[in-house]
């Protein structure tokens, strides 16, 4: 499929979703980011999924400030409050649902949990954006990241015995 693009898809720049998201996704979705700039002399840039659905909920209703609310793991959600300027303004947290609906009281809530949110506290307006990558300009160059760290938003499930 990318050997069928033109120029078989190279680019000079790619940029991957750093999540949070699920482990797996997040995992798959940077190793192949790092293996296609390796093979194509390329530079490969991160960028956080929750500052990218804020933005994108900003493009919809105007500069404001957005909570974003996305399913996480365990029944958690993971939420994250961005100014009208896109900055974060509260940081990334897992929290259960409850939690969340007593953190998050900005008017507008985006994500995949935001009608929840916003059904369950009784206010707000709700839009149940996913991320779309090819909305990766209403970011701004600024919000990508050289280091393609990983951003799982919550600590590991695993433990090695005798680790802290």
């Amino acid at each position: 499929m990318v050997a069928e693009l033109p120029d078989k898809g190279r680019a000079e720049r790619i940029a991957v979703g750093l999540g949070p998201g699920s482990f797996t996704g997040v995992r798959v979705a940077l190793a192949a980011a790092r293996a296609l700039a390796l093979a194509w002399g390329s530079k490969a840039v991160g960028f956080p999924t929750m500052g990218l659905v804020a933005a994108m909920a900003r493009n919809q209703a105007g500069q404001t400030p957005v909570g974003v609310a996305m399913t996480g793991g365990h029944g958690e959600w993971f939420v994250e409050v961005f100014g009208a300027d896109g900055v974060s303004m509260r940081p990334l947290a897992s929290l259960r649902p409850e939690q969340a609906i007593d953190t998050v009281r900005e008017e507008v809530i985006a994500g995949s949990q935001a009608e929840a949110l916003v059904a369950a506290r009784g206010f707000g307006k709700a839009l149940p954006i996913l991320p779309d990558a090819r909305e990766l300009a209403l970011l701004g160059e600024d919000a990508l990241l050289g280091s393609l760290d990983p951003i799982y938003g919550r600590d590991p499930d695993a433990r090695l015995p005798g680790v802290a």
